[in-house]
């Protein structure tokens, strides 16, 4: 018997595929994957700091050309249209016309409307303060350009750290499942033994409880997987509410001797912090250049051609009554002369500030110096912690293993088992600990050394 199926079952099922498909497609916007170089690469492109920095690139860029433009001819038109309600009046002396010495006749000059036009322009020809200020605009961007560098470097150490925190919070977590499950089968061997008489109440309550404190700080753990990824998703600047997949792991090769990393002398320069007070030195003596200069003559050079209209009535545009013009060239020569000494405390001021800038530097040179020195001391000490978790781990996990053995055999107690599976578990998430600081010290140590960002 031949079944037929109604438009109404095609309909519903071509929604169920409609449906199906576009929550597919939600899940995946829903959700992404980062190895830790494209979580950096996002966080480049969206964290609101490192954005920011970049955009006072832009607008350095603006201001220079803005400042530049000072120095090209500057041209203005003008319009100007009165109409005198009341003519201005002129006093004449009275003796031009036969009158008293003395005495003045009051004439008005001039008609009723008056429109002028005109155009001016204008022209540096030397002015200390536009020469020096050139220089100042290019290194105002150039400084700009290095705070986009400490912000990526910033950027950079930040990503790297809550990346790994998030992997060693989910590794950790994994510990404390699998010790659950031990602590689960050694819980229900010891009850089901206890059910029969081999062994006393007390293992079990002892086995409970710790299983009891496995779960509790499984969900601590667990909280912390959330916290340390919102922290991730936060410095990348990436949707708090959608999900996040991390796809790098923790491999032998990252942890490699700090004396691979410590071949090369220091560049001071690489540091960004450095080579930004640096930049101010240039512009502390780019000022105090500029104070020097003050003594000198400014010169520009002006000229404006005007047309000005002189009518009873109003009937300004009317082109076959006549425009007068006026033209002139000219320029101007300003010689600073004395100003009660304030050029002078200027330029000591400016003297001093590039004096305090000096310290500065030879202050960080020094820092910089005890930050790479105390770094590799940490990052040694962290590689020692290291290797002494790992052997840890693995007498732990030998001393488990036998204690386990002894237990079920019947020789062991049931107290010794709990132990050394509250030890192994410990010595687990040490290592977890260790490796993770190992993490960090290296990345502060790049860091110190201003290499982490090539």
């Amino acid at each position: 018997m031949k079944r037929h199926t109604s438009p109404t079952h095609h309909f519903l099922f071509v929604l169920f595929v409609l449906y199906a498909f576009t929550g597919r497609a939600q899940d995946k916007e829903q959700k992404r994957s980062f190895s830790l170089q494209e979580a950096i690469d996002y966080a480049l492109g969206h964290n609101q700091n490192y954005l920011n920095a970049e955009i006072d690139v832009k607008a350095a860029e603006y201001k220079n050309k803005e400042y530049t433009g000072i120095g090209f001819p500057q041209i203005n038109g003008s319009a100007d249209v009165k109409d005198y309600l009341s003519i201005p009046t002129s006093l004449i002396p009275g003796e031009f016309f036969g009158g008293q010495p003395g005495s003045f006749i009051p004439v008005k000059f001039g008609t009723k409307f008056n429109a002028t036009m005109g155009i001016s322009v204008s022209q540096i020809i030397f002015n200390s303060d536009y020469i020096v200020g050139l220089e100042a605009a290019k290194e105002f961007m150039v400084l700009s350009q290095k705070n986009v560098k400490r912000s990526k470097v910033e950027t950079y150490a930040d990503i790297t750290k809550a990346y790994y925190g998030v992997i060693l919070t989910k590794e950790r977590l994994k510990v404390i499942d699998a010790n659950i499950e031990r602590y689960k089968k050694s819980f229900e061997d010891t009850k089901a033994m206890n059910a029969v008489g081999l062994t006393e109440k007390l293992d079990v309550d002892r086995l409970e409880l710790a299983y009891n404190k496995l779960i509790a700080e499984k969900e601590k753990n667990f909280r912390g997987v959330g916290y340390t990824e919102t922290l991730l998703k936060f410095q990348m600047g990436y949707d708090l509410e959608k999900e996040i997949v991390l796809t790098d792991e923790i491999k032998e090769d990252m942890l490699v001797d700090i004396d691979q990393l410590s071949q090369s002398k220091i560049i001071y320069e690489a540091r960004p912090d450095y080579s930004i007070l640096q930049s101010q030195l240039n512009i502390n003596n780019l000022e105090l250049k500029r104070n020097r200069y003050q003594y000198l003559p400014s010169l520009n050079a002006y000229g404006s051609m005007q047309y000005q209209a002189q009518r009873t009535t109003f009937d300004i545009f009317n082109i076959d009554k006549p425009w007068f013009n006026i033209a002139l060239i000219g320029a101007s020569l300003n010689v600073p002369i004395f100003n009660g000494g304030q050029k002078y405390y200027r330029i000591q001021q400016s003297k001093l500030n590039v004096q305090k800038t000096n310290n500065q530097l030879t202050f960080l040179r020094s820092k910089i110096d005890v930050d790479v020195e105390s770094n590799i001391i940490l990052y040694k000490n962290a590689l020692i912690s290291l290797e002494t978790q790992r052997k840890n781990k693995e007498l732990a996990k030998s001393i488990f293993e036998a204690s386990q053995v002894k237990y079920t055999a019947g020789v062991g107690s049931n107290l010794e088992l709990v132990y050394a599976q509250a030890e192994y578990r410990e010595a687990e998430i040490n290592f977890l600990n260790a490796v993770y600081d190992l993490i960090l010290a290296k990345t502060d140590y790049l860091k110190a050394t201003g290499t982490l960002v090539k």
